[in-house]
């Protein structure tokens, strides 16, 4: 399969929701919820994607001959490259009726553990979202990221008891959920939390914890003083908040207050090239989510490895054109605005 083959595919069974696009920059779905738009004007899906394209890479070959290491370490695993399947909920709503959550999770966790990365795996209304996607992670030997929602406290006491069945290393809630048009209203409530209130539910979880859905600098902060381990710097993909800023836009300045956290950064990354510049302006991985949706739907398990492949030799090839040997090589000296 090629990658046109796997687009071809994937617009057979996404439209009208998603177009699947040639490279997803958010500009043909535009404002349209449910599908894979953004909120409000629809411009911040857009604006991250055009963000990383303001940034440019410096060439520099005068260098000895090296094959590039891209090992990515994470909470005691170790991943090929520096990239995550993001979390995404309601695929059969945004997306198409092909897959439901469950059918998706199962696909996604597997197919990126194949292809030596890891998935953050979607969550929904139904117990058996998390429940699916927990034993997907356990046949997987615990190689996934189980993605919760900012529900009540009881219901995330019984979704962190369906997490603690996957056997995973590392547990994540995407905050900035609260502001789903879908979510609102809904029963059970899911919405902001306080430090308290989430150290309170950090601790619940027991385990290293992620928190997705940090924009600001102070966000970053106070997610430190809960606990997190780590973070990713996301507007959810301008479906929860218009006029955002770009994910890339703010990332330096958050990479730089908390220092010694684990910081993922999603947003309008299509390519090895995008998540070379990622890394040199602070980021440890990056997240990418709706090109994962048009693998999967597009070419199931081999979808998910032919997309991570086209990824994994971009950053390697962008590492031997700007002379970085490995990942701790990248530097904010190798990019300019």
């Amino acid at each position: 399969m090629t990658y046109k083959e796997l687009l071809d595919s994937a617009r057979e069974c996404m439209q009208p929701h998603c177009l699947a696009c040639g490279e997803c920059n958010g500009r043909a779905c535009g404002n349209r919820l449910p599908g894979p738009g953004s909120k409000g004007t629809g411009d911040g899906a857009a604006r991250n994607y055009d963000a990383w394209h303001e940034i440019r890479v410096n060439m520099d070959t005068i260098h000895a001959g090296f094959e590039p290491d891209t090992k990515f370490g994470f909470f005691g695993q170790e991943m090929k490259y520096p990239v995550f399947a993001g979390p995404v909920g309601a695929v059969n709503m945004h997306y198409g009726d092909k897959y439901n959550d469950m059918q998706y999770n199962d696909i996604l966790v597997k197919a990126c553990a194949d292809a030596g990365i890891a998935a953050f795996t979607g969550d929904g209304m139904l117990p058996e979202v998390v429940e699916a996607a927990s034993a997907a992670i356990s046949a997987c030997g615990g190689r996934g990221i189980p993605t919760v929602k900012p529900w009540d406290m009881n219901t995330l006491r019984g979704k962190f008891d369906l997490v603690e069945r996957s056997g995973c290393s590392v547990v994540a809630m995407d905050i900035d959920a609260a502001g789903l048009p879908f979510l609102q209203n809904m029963d059970p409530p899911a919405g902001a939390k306080s430090v308290e209130e989430l150290a309170e539910v950090i601790k619940m979880a027991g385990k290293p914890f992620i928190v997705k859905g940090i924009m600001t600098v102070a966000g970053a902060v106070k997610a430190k003083e809960a606990g997190a381990a780590g973070i990713i710097v996301s507007n959810h993909g301008g479906r929860v908040l218009d006029q955002c800023p770009a994910t890339a836009e703010v990332l330096p300045e958050i990479a730089e207050a908390v220092d010694g956290m684990m910081i993922l950064v999603d947003g309008g990354i299509r390519s090895g090239v995008d998540v070379f510049k990622a890394l040199a302006l602070g980021a440890d991985a990056v997240v990418i989510a709706r090109p994962y949706v048009t693998a999967v739907y597009g070419g199931a398990e081999e979808g998910v490895k032919l997309y991570t492949e086209k990824i994994g030799a971009e950053l390697i090839d962008t590492m031997k054109m700007c002379g970085a040997a490995s990942l701790a090589d990248i530097s904010s000296s190798m990019v300019r605005w």
